[in-house]
């Protein structure tokens, strides 16, 4: 695998300006339940390519490992308890609770198993003792506000607690109690938080997994009301993600998204394949990494890609032209089509074909195309 010796006197950055002579580098890692053990992969990856992040992010299960990534943990460590953890060690059902509060009850899940798992991996101490700077999300929920612990003013609490209400999703488990706040999971405000991380680093690389995007799944309204739940929270923390996406203005990006959006968010049956392809992933995506640290913003890959429409499917409803006005529009017969058919999008661009409610768009790698047939078309 390449590795990534900085500084390079052959890489085209700007001393001068805000990046140092060697980048500092910001690892954010998102939400998704047990589909966040692909971050596992990734860290493995990071630290092949010769990478020392100088700041770990995370939101729910991405606070976690970034903490135990902060506490030193080696992603072989953390690879071996990934793949001995048991439904037992996160999941008992709070029967107690259930049967004598009902409808008062904090959580279905007792907190014991989630709070002695974070303890396992995160160190005892607060964020002013980490010797690695750590961010973690949550979300003070008596104030109704998003809080990023290891910031000023936010530091002189434990790590554990913070990790733990980070990783509590509403519902699922009871809200944590993190010095004077009640909080809980940060991925129902902030997800993926690049852009508080984006405050102190030159680039960031930023572990998107569950989120980036929500494939069709049938049946999910005859699966109980968690299911359910899950499935309004994954739209709407997509959306929310999407937004920050679309409007980012921070430091060069590289976004790295695992195929892992048809795992189920409590599945331990898939392990050793998310740690695979999470490792698989940032190892492709790190390929683009010096064309990152090389721009003065952006997200990154980019990849020509092509917009398609299935003229059949479009009903003309006109979702995609009014949402995505600089890329689509509806032509005299109120159909879709792409304003410019080839761009170069970043992993977060091609998202906007979800706004389709009958999947007519497509976006996709340019086809091939034969350079003389070219020429032959063009002087026809």
């Amino acid at each position: 695998m390449t590795r990534f010796v900085l500084p390079d006197d052959s890489l085209p950055i700007d001393r001068t300006g805000p990046h140092r002579a060697v980048p500092r580098i910001g690892v954010v890692m998102g939400g998704g339940a047990l589909k966040g053990l692909a971050h596992v992969g990734a860290l493995r990856a990071i630290r092949e390519a010769g990478i020392t992040p100088k700041l770990y992010a995370g939101s729910s299960i991405g606070a976690m490992i970034a903490a135990a990534a902060a506490s030193g943990r080696a992603p072989e460590d953390l690879m071996k308890r990934a793949l001995g953890v048991r439904r037992r060690d996160l999941f008992r059902i709070n029967h107690m609770g259930m049967i004598m509060e009902r409808m008062l009850s904090r959580s279905i899940y007792l907190e014991a198993p989630l709070r002695a798992l974070c303890d396992e991996l995160v160190d005892e101490g607060t964020f002013d003792s980490f010797a690695n700077p750590l961010l973690v999300s949550a979300v003070d929920i008596e104030r109704g506000l998003p809080v990023v612990f290891g910031r000023p003013g936010f530091r002189n609490v434990r790590v554990r607690d913070a990790v733990y209400a980070s990783c509590a999703l509403p519902g699922f488990f009871p809200p944590g109690v993190v010095g004077d706040r009640v909080c809980i999971d940060g991925g129902t405000m902030d997800n993926l938080p690049v852009n508080i991380a984006g405050l102190d680093v030159d680039a960031i690389i930023a572990v998107d997994v569950g989120i980036a995007d929500v494939p069709h799944a049938a049946g999910v309204a005859e699966q109980g009301f968690a299911t359910i739940f899950m499935r309004a929270a994954t739209m709407m923390m997509h959306e929310m993600q999407q937004a920050t996406l679309d409007r980012w203005s921070g430091p060069p990006m590289l976004l790295v998204r695992p195929k892992v959006s048809h795992i189920g968010w409590f599945s331990f049956s898939h392990m050793e394949q998310l740690l695979e392809v999470g490792y698989e992933s940032t190892r492709e995506a790190l390929k683009h990494l010096l064309e990152a640290l090389a721009a003065p913003g952006g997200i990154f890959p980019r990849i020509e890609m092509e917009i398609g429409v299935d003229r059949e499917r479009c009903t003309g409803c006109g979702l995609c032209a009014a949402h995505h006005s600089s890329l689509m529009a509806l032509d005299s017969s109120h159909r879709a089509y792409p304003l410019e058919q080839v761009h170069i999008f970043s992993p977060a661009d091609a998202a906007f074909a979800r706004c389709c409610p009958v999947e007519a768009i497509s976006v996709g790698p340019v086809a091939h195309r034969d350079p003389v047939a070219d020429r032959l078309a063009q002087s026809a």
